[in-house]
């Protein structure tokens, strides 16, 4: 039993990874599903497309890999946070689409409870804002909206969970229902300083707490796969949310060490150790990881739209055919156009949190095309990553935030992407040579509670570095590029 295997279920598709004794990657498998958007900006998943796209790649990566569960030692599970699902606790058929983190269809219900003075004691709790991006909000919306599902959900017949926990029951074949504290955190329901879900939220937004799962730490016994699944029960030892588990996997241990990971949208975490650090600049305090009953924080800064911008360039707009082109295009693009992309599709994140913001481009000519709207692209990440970074270190003021950033998922392959984010953040960025971080952070959490893998310790000496990438642009024109993007914001929100 010398293999971990690692589930990746994101917000477009779901993977199984396999690792060998030595963190090396052995397989991988993936497949993509469906995207529901039945309304301006509402985003849904068929909770059996997630569940049946992990199923089947955990099957194909075993088949590459040629072994079998017996060789096995546990699962790592690492999943797209936020994203709610709501279930039937006797037969496990969900009695709605999946509601996904990008959906905004509550921004009316957080604006309410905002303005009924709410948002101070459930920051104070949670460490988060009031915004559709948490699952409390979404859970209530389809218990209201969903007919007979608020008086089923108060008799005890429906489950709540995130797409972690609603994995582990189906593997388990309904005998477990429980989450870890990273994705709890994410709920809008879970007091970080507790260690416990919070009754006066609960009751706040109409959540019954029968409905919650049981938390534990990142890594721990979720139970064991029904045998028919995989061919033979395998434990399930470790959990986290995707964020988490790339800051796992990116051996962020010490405080002060910052990732941000580049994916459909580009979430940027701060390790600040045992004590949550409230935010002055709407970050929000998260958990990182919790191991052993112990906590340990972050600071973290969510941006909506980071890959989904080129998946806009590619399928929206079809100025391009493939992902990679966007390098191509950006490298030529004319310098003395300075188009500028403010790409909030589904509002903007943190640091400014305005659900109602929509996308705006800045700066068209007649000369504007594919070339000039792909750098914009591009450089909408780095322009928000900064944001991020400028609100982290006026929060963490003890002043030992590192000045490296390392950085993983699919934008981070992208050497122009990454020299201008070095550029416009003024810092070198670290790419490791591992960019599955992700998966690698859930496989860790299993393995190292499976006795397979090395301590925290350990861990932390095998992370490689790839390339780093110094900043080269001078300073002028740093500052002129960040107040441009700064004003084409604030007309963005204005409109």
């Amino acid at each position: 039993m010398t293999f971990i295997l690692a589930i990746d279920q994101g917000t477009t598709s779901s993977r199984a990874i396999i690792f060998d004794a030595n963190l090396r990657l052995k397989a991988t498998a993936q497949e993509e599903f469906a995207q529901h958007f039945p309304a301006s900006g509402w985003v849904e998943h068929e909770p059996d497309d997630l569940w049946e796209t992990t199923l089947r790649t955990c099957r194909d990566a075993m088949d590459q890999a040629g072994i079998t569960a017996a060789d096995i030692a546990g699962i790592g599970i690492t999943n797209q946070r936020e994203t709610t699902v709501v279930w039937d606790k006797a037969t496990g058929e969900p009695v709605h689409r999946a509601i996904v983190w990008q959906d905004r269809r509550t921004a009316e219900m957080c604006n309410a409870l905002k303005k009924a003075g709410h948002e101070e004691m459930i920051t104070d709790r949670t460490g988060l804002l009031l915004d559709p991006y948490f699952s409390g909000t979404k859970t209530s919306w389809i218990l209201d909206n969903t007919e007979g599902a608020r008086a089923r959900a108060e008799n005890g017949e429906l489950l709540f969970g995130t797409v972690d926990c609603y994995l582990i029951w189906k593997l388990t074949g309904g005998r477990v229902h429980a989450t870890d504290a990273t994705n709890a955190s994410r709920t809008l329901l879970y007091d970080i300083h507790k260690g416990a879900w919070c009754s006066e939220i609960c009751a706040l937004l109409n959540v019954p707490m029968a409905m919650l799962p049981e938390v534990r730490d990142c890594a721990a016994a979720f139970g064991e796969t029904d045998a028919e699944l995989l061919g033979g029960a395998v434990p399930i030892l470790g959990v986290a949310g995707d964020q988490q588990a790339a800051t796992v996997g990116q051996a962020c241990f010490s405080p002060g060490m910052m990732k941000s990971t580049y994916g459909t949208g580009c979430f940027a975490l701060l390790n600040t150790g045992e004590t949550p650090v409230r935010s002055q600049n709407r970050l929000l305090t998260t958990i990182a990881y919790q191991l052993n009953g112990q906590p340990n924080y972050a600071l973290e800064g969510s941006i909506f739209v980071a890959g989904a911008v080129v998946q806009w360039l590619r399928d929206g707009i079809k100025v391009i055919d493939s992902a990679p082109e966007t390098q191509v295009l950006a490298e030529t693009a004319d310098p003395a156009q300075d188009l500028i992309l403010v790409p909030a599709f589904t509002g903007l994140g943190a640091p400014y949190w305005n659900a109602e913001c929509r996308g705006a481009v800045f700066g068209l000519t007649r000369g504007s095309g594919a070339a000039e709207l792909s750098r914009a692209a591009l450089e909408s990440v780095g322009l928000q990553t900064r944001d991020l970074l400028e609100a982290m270190t006026t929060d963490w003021s003890d002043g030992s935030a590192q000045q490296v950033l390392r950085v993983d998922g699919g934008m981070s392959a992208s050497d122009w992407t990454m020299q201008f984010l070095a550029d416009i953040i003024g810092a070198p960025v670290d790419r490791p040579q591992v960019l599955e971080t992700t998966a690698m952070g859930a496989a860790w959490l299993a393995g190292m509670q499976a006795g397979v893998y090395p301590d925290m310790a350990g861990f932390a000496e095998t992370w490689a570095l790839d390339r780093r990438f110094e900043p080269k642009m001078d300073e002028t024109m740093r500052d002129q590029k960040y107040t441009a993007w700064k004003r084409a914001v604030t007309a963005a929100m204005s409109v």
